[in-house]
């Protein structure tokens, strides 16, 4: 071995140490610290890159610049929470503590007077919008992780174009790795017809150059600031395949959706969005409405502590749809107890994945869930891509988060809570048509896979918190 070899192979081991070292004393899951600092003392040429790309666990400067643009606003921002005070819901009997934690990690408790409407899949979720779109009279927000120049993405596309003509104002944000393949054109084309269009630009900055590990996993859609759409759905042909849900709502929680945007669009521009910011309701109490926005930059790991409170909620019920089931030892370990006093734990997941090495680290969990009562199903009909979760008869959530690593700690996600058991109801028989089309896990599933796929999954388990 050359001198010249050996010199760098003894400082890159040097790195390496010293970067494990910064991987366990950053706040991340101990499965993720392990896994980071074996990796970079063993083979520390290989983990090196990968540590400065996707080793950090929070964003830098987004929640900064925020809190400093509000403390600008003077009697604005602090106005608003006020008046979204004013429309709180009635604290629900049967929701226990989780219209406290729902106020300590938004700011404001469930609002009173919305209507929220059911989306089933992508024809019923693209023709509302469209049609939400198209009634528009001052401005439209328009955030989504995927957008796709297909037909699909130029339907909704020159509908934003023909209001704009109209005089609406139309901001448009996206994530620029997950709208990687998004044409020039297809932003172009808004822009000629002056449609504010930006990335959410999470390279921004100089800490964050590399950062490209953090996403912008939003679909967020607002009307004049009193329709909302948030929901699973991304923008393109190929959802029309898939199966998903998304939620049209009515009424002042939709200003939490609009404030989300307008924080992100903050992030990204730097602007300012005038628009109108005062909650409407309705004299009867609609439907109890909560948004909880959760990302990387949050100061504690919101997304974590939702769903694990959601989970540990329930007393008779959960039920959970989700794409990607790769849960971190939080959310195991609330499952898994949930299931043992005596909750019906139900988890529909794909048959047929969208990325294998998910699913490959998703089989290590099946034994150890069921083994514990959690019920777990494969979706046959299509490929899963909604996120929906059920609280007992009192509480469903509708949104962008999936139950993985990613989700819970890396991506900016957002959730709609609605405490209204009709509401509820409908969810439930929507799940159950769900199930009619599932085929139980059994115990046995990864032990009956060739030797090949069980090491694979082995591996995948232990990398997952790495990504």
């Amino acid at each position: 071995m050359s001198a010249t070899l050996a010199a760098v192979l003894l400082l890159s081991e040097i790195f390496g140490v010293l970067l494990a070292i910064d991987a366990v004393m950053r706040p991340r899951s101990a499965q993720g610290a392990i896994a980071w600092s074996v990796a970079l003392i063993c083979i520390p040429a290989i983990t090196i890159p990968f540590y400065l790309v996707f080793g950090r666990t929070r964003f830098e400067g987004y929640s900064e610049a925020i809190r400093e643009k509000e403390e600008q606003l003077d009697e604005r921002i602090p106005g608003w929470y006020r008046a979204m005070a004013a429309v709180g819901a009635d604290p629900h009997p049967e929701l226990g503590h989780m219209d406290a934690v729902v106020r300590k990690l938004t700011g404001v408790p469930f609002t009173r007077g919305n209507r929220v409407e059911l989306l089933v899949d992508a024809e019923a979720t693209y023709g509302a919008m469209l049609e939400a779109i198209a009634a528009a009279e001052s401005y439209v927000l328009v955030q989504f992780y995927i957008v796709r120049d297909d037909e699909s993405g130029r339907a909704l596309r020159d509908v934003l174009i023909e209001r704009a003509r109209a005089g609406v104002r139309v901001c448009f944000l996206y994530d620029e790795i997950g709208s990687i393949k998004l044409t020039e054109r297809y932003v172009e084309a808004m822009r000629r017809e002056s449609i504010e269009v930006s990335g959410f630009r999470t390279t921004q900055g100089f800490r964050n150059r590399f950062q490209i590990n953090f996403r912008n996993h939003r679909k967020l859609l607002v009307v004049d600031g009193r329709t909302g759409f948030i929901g699973g759905l991304n923008l393109g042909d190929e959802y029309l395949q898939y199966r998903d849900t998304h939620l049209r709502i009515d009424g002042p929680a939709v200003q939490q959706i609009q404030l989300t945007f307008r924080k992100d669009w903050y992030w990204a521009t730097r602007r300012i969005i005038e628009v109108f910011d005062e909650p409407v309701t309705k004299e009867d109490p609609g439907q109890a409405v909560s948004i909880v926005n959760t990302g990387p930059a949050d100061p504690v790991p919101k997304c974590s502590i939702l769903f694990s409170e959601l989970v540990s909620t329930a007393t008779r019920r959960m039920w959970i749809a989700s794409p990607y089931f790769v849960p971190d030892d939080v959310m195991t370990r609330a499952l898994q107890s949930a299931a043992k006093r005596g909750v019906d734990v139900r988890v529909l997941i794909p048959d047929e994945p969208d990325q294998r090495f998910v699913e490959l680290a998703s089989l290590t969990y099946y034994r150890e869930m069921m083994d514990c009562g959690v019920q777990l199903f494969r979706y046959e009909d299509r490929f899963m891509h909604h996120k929906v979760l059920l609280v007992d008869d009192e509480l469903a959530a509708v949104g962008t988060v999936n139950l993985d690593y990613r989700s819970l700690y890396l991506n900016f996600e957002e959730t709609a809570l609605v405490a209204d058991t009709k509401f509820v109801a409908e969810v439930a028989k929507m799940l159950e048509g769900d199930l009619q089309r599932c085929q139980e896990v059994q115990r046995d599933h990864l032990e009956r896979q060739p030797l090949r796929i069980r090491v694979k999954a082995r591996v995948a388990r232990l990398a997952s918190p790495l990504l």
